[in-house]
């Protein structure tokens, strides 16, 4: 036999058995019928880092942190960004957001999402243009930073001023006097469909998040959702937000979700603690089909640098179970 005929042969023999992914001439997928999903991928949002109690951390820091780690991106908050959040985008803020991408190039990590703030219940209509007007600036922050997804918050009414007494109320406050909660959900939605067009156009998913206000239920979640159907909307899953009773409210808006930030609580929470089952919470995103990011939000009041590597190593572990 000369050495063609062999490889033809030998080519065709792998072809036969496992050599190439086939198993007894079907392919693996198809003899369990369906195709293994993509690994969770786990990054890291850089609020793990800075509770906005201590000194900021820069977001270079948290981008080295994270690359020594090997996890693959950073959630990046822009409260903790050397830019000031409020003001318009100047060009030296466009150099800062140019280099933060390059670092970020050349430690290997993908940034993957930005933390912003904005509150769209209010009765003032020149107050909702303003917070639009800030989100729009956020989705041009992140094109520039080739962010893929902004963290939306729908906002609450603040008849409880401080944050510290929300949480006490286990995030509860009562409606504005003198409006209702469906009017609340209409400048909501009304405030969510104004940023679409700049989101569809800059390509930046907005990512709403089950947080206080109108999404710390997941039934006002998914309200505002299909109030504004839109491919460049979907949820945010943050794995803390549902105080109460988690895993049914986390499965409920599980097939919606497009981002989730995963929180830990080591030393203690900074104002609550859950025990969460991340086990539990990845076969929730399992059944759902979610591939996409799980980031690590550290709120415990550990020392970080132990804290975060020992929070990412029960998130591989439980997402790769």
């Amino acid at each position: 036999m000369n050495r063609r005929a062999f490889l033809g042969r030998a080519a065709m023999a792998a072809g036969a058995t496992g050599a190439t992914g086939i198993i007894g001439g079907a392919p693996a997928e198809a003899a369990t019928g369906q195709a293994p999903l993509p690994k969770i991928k786990i990054g890291i949002a850089s609020y793990s880092y800075w509770h906005f109690k201590t000194e900021r951390v820069r977001i270079e820091t948290v981008i080295d942190k994270a690359a020594a780690l090997g996890v693959e991106g950073v959630d990046i908050l822009h409260r903790q960004m050397d830019i000031p959040e409020k003001e318009p985008l100047t060009s030296e803020h466009r150099g800062y957001l140019a280099r933060l991408k390059q670092h970020a190039f050349r430690k290997g990590i993908d940034l993957v999402a930005l933390s912003v703030h904005q509150d769209f219940v209010d009765p003032d209509p020149a107050f909702r243009k303003a917070q639009v007007d800030h989100t729009l600036k956020c989705i041009e922050i992140a094109y520039a930073l080739g962010v893929p997804c902004i963290r939306l918050n729908s906002g609450r009414w603040n008849t409880i001023a401080s944050f510290d007494d929300l949480m006490k109320a286990k995030g509860v406050e009562p409606v504005t006097p003198g409006v209702s909660e469906d009017q609340g959900f209409q400048w909501c939605a009304d405030c969510i469909q104004q940023c679409l067009p700049k989101a569809a156009e800059c390509g930046v998913t907005l990512a709403l998040e089950n947080h206080w206000g109108l999404t710390r239920t997941p039934e006002g979640l998914l309200r505002l959702l299909d109030m504004v159907p839109s491919p460049w909307l979907g949820a945010l899953m943050d794995t803390g937000n549902f105080l109460e009773e988690p895993y049914p409210k986390l499965e409920k808006i599980a097939g919606r979700t497009v981002y989730v930030q995963a929180k830990t609580y080591p030393g203690g929470g900074e104002w609550y603690t859950l025990d969460l089952n991340y086990r539990r919470i990845a076969k929730i995103l399992k059944a759902a089909g979610y591939t996409g990011y799980v980031s690590l939000e550290m709120e415990g009041k550990q020392d970080p640098d132990i804290a975060v590597p020992k929070s990412v190593a029960m998130l591989r572990k439980a997402f790769s179970a």
